[in-house]
């Protein structure tokens, strides 16, 4: 027991120390929720009063440290990632032995550290479903079928994809789906309930479901399936430590085809869309990490070849914890220092009341300038009908009347600040280029500007 403390401990430090690195830097990951829920915290309502494209559950969890940028931040994603080690310790521990459960910890806990910052640092919608992704098959498996379903709930309201989770629990224990199903109702009704009582389940459908199928649909490469092989042929060599203990769990684990079914579903679910973004690959991650726990014990010595390869994410993204610290021109944080920039100019010259809107896809920049948003939208991307993964190199829209109209109802708002974060990168979706708004920016002068956004305010 004294062994299992010490090793979660280490386990903690490791996620502490790695996190506390970022603590100046807001990654899209985090800025997007961390504005979200700040804005409910200025007393806005989740999708009635902010649009907000994500799950509820996402943004509710970043009110648990009140939206606070800085140490308790990283603090939440620290203690969150150790609770997801926890879970994958129990669960192995609980399948195979002691030895399992640690490597799987171990395990889980190395890869939300060596991987691509912006991916495994920021607690957003992919990472925060990895625990109760694991707690809930873990429940299927102990044959707890209704908190397993419980917890599938949990995960689809913070990540659609949770429906998948909700599968793969089925097929591991098939007797128990009417209680699971029974589970994944009573939290999806608590959630519905919260929606609407506060009258925003239409907006909810409407924002999450209407521009998300949009946005699903609209893959914004011309050999997505391309980009796809290579992605996965990437992930594959960086964690090719799961993927050589994975590969000798299945060829000599008798009761394979369950985890064959799971890592199946998981593969699908990193495949849909088309985008293969690196955080959708924590639909993997935890399937892996535990057949490698068991696969590592069953190579005996062998293993300590297939250890050696955790060199390959360590060389390759343990420097970017000293970048984060100690470089201030380090380019994947680039406009993150134009956002405080800009952040800085604003709370320059606000005064108590002011309110921001934020063109282009910046979200960072309510919390960095504290001000409350002046309209529903934290960003562009349904104004232009542009979603952020490509607007800023490309400027064609997946949606053209229903962002027209959007325009058409910010117009009628008149927040006393506006930064246009999109335009210097992206001309042809300045906010000037809007007919919709170009009366409407009359009304505001241009009072500086930073490298990547320009700073309007309000005449009085």
């Amino acid at each position: 027991m004294r062994n299992g403390r010490s090793f979660l401990l280490l386990l903690a430090a490791l996620l502490l120390a790695t996190r506390l690195c970022h603590v100046g830097i807001l990654w899209e990951g985090d800025s997007y929720p961390l504005a979200a829920a700040g804005q409910m915290l200025h007393g806005k309502a989740l999708y009635r009063g902010i649009w907000f494209d994500k799950p509820p559950l996402l943004a509710l969890s970043y009110l648990l440290f009140a939206a606070a940028p800085g140490w308790p931040l990283r603090l939440f994603d620290a203690i969150y990632a150790l609770a997801a080690c926890w879970v994958a310790w129990r669960f192995a521990g609980e399948l195979w032995s002691e030895a399992e459960g640690r490597w799987a910890a171990g395990l889980l806990a190395f890869f939300l550290c060596f991987g691509i910052p912006s991916a495994v640092i920021p607690v957003a919608s992919d990472l925060l479903m990895l625990a109760p992704h694991l707690a809930s098959v873990w429940l299927a498996w102990k044959r707890r079928a209704f908190w397993s379903g419980a917890m599938a709930g949990v995960a689809f309201w913070i990540n659609p994809k949770g429906a998948l989770v909700a599968a793969v629990c089925a097929v591991w224990f098939p007797t128990g789906i009417p209680l699971m199903a029974a589970g994944f109702a009573a939290v999806t009704a608590a959630v519905v309930a919260w929606l609407a009582a506060a009258g925003a389940l239409p907006a909810y459908w409407d924002e999450v479901w209407r521009w998300g199928r949009i946005y699903a649909a609209s893959p914004f490469l011309e050999n997505p399936v391309r980009n796809g092989i290579v992605r996965f042929a990437n992930w594959a060599g960086f964690h090719a430590a799961l993927v050589v203990a994975s590969a000798w769990f299945l060829a000599k684990h008798p009761g394979r085809w369950r985890w064959v079914v799971w890592l199946v579903v998981a593969v699908v679910g990193v495949a849909a869309g088309l985008r293969f973004f690196p955080r959708y690959f924590f639909l993997l991650l935890p399937v892996m990490v535990l057949m490698a726990s068991r696969g590592l014990m069953m190579l005996g010595r062998r293993r300590d070849f297939v250890v050696l390869l955790l060199l390959i994410p360590l060389t390759r993204f343990g420097p970017d914890y000293v970048r984060a610290i100690s470089d201030p021109g380090w380019r994947d944080t680039a406009m993150d220092r134009d956002s405080r920039a800009a952040a800085a100019i604003v709370r320059s010259l606000a005064r108590s009341g002011d309110t921001l809107f934020v063109w282009g896809y910046r979200p960072e920049l309510y919390p960095y300038t504290r001000l409350e948003a002046g309209t529903m939208y934290l960003d562009s991307q349904m104004l232009t009908g542009v979603p952020a993964d490509r607007h800023l190199t490309q400027s064609e829209p997946v949606e053209t009347e229903g962002a027209r109209a959007r325009r058409q109802g910010l117009a009628q708002t008149q927040p006393t600040f506006v930064v246009d974060g999109l335009g210097p990168y992206n001309p042809r979706l300045a906010i000037g280029r809007y007919s919709e708004l170009r009366e409407w920016l009359k009304h505001y002068r241009q009072v500086a500007r930073t490298g990547e956004a320009v700073i309007y305010q309000r005449l009085h």
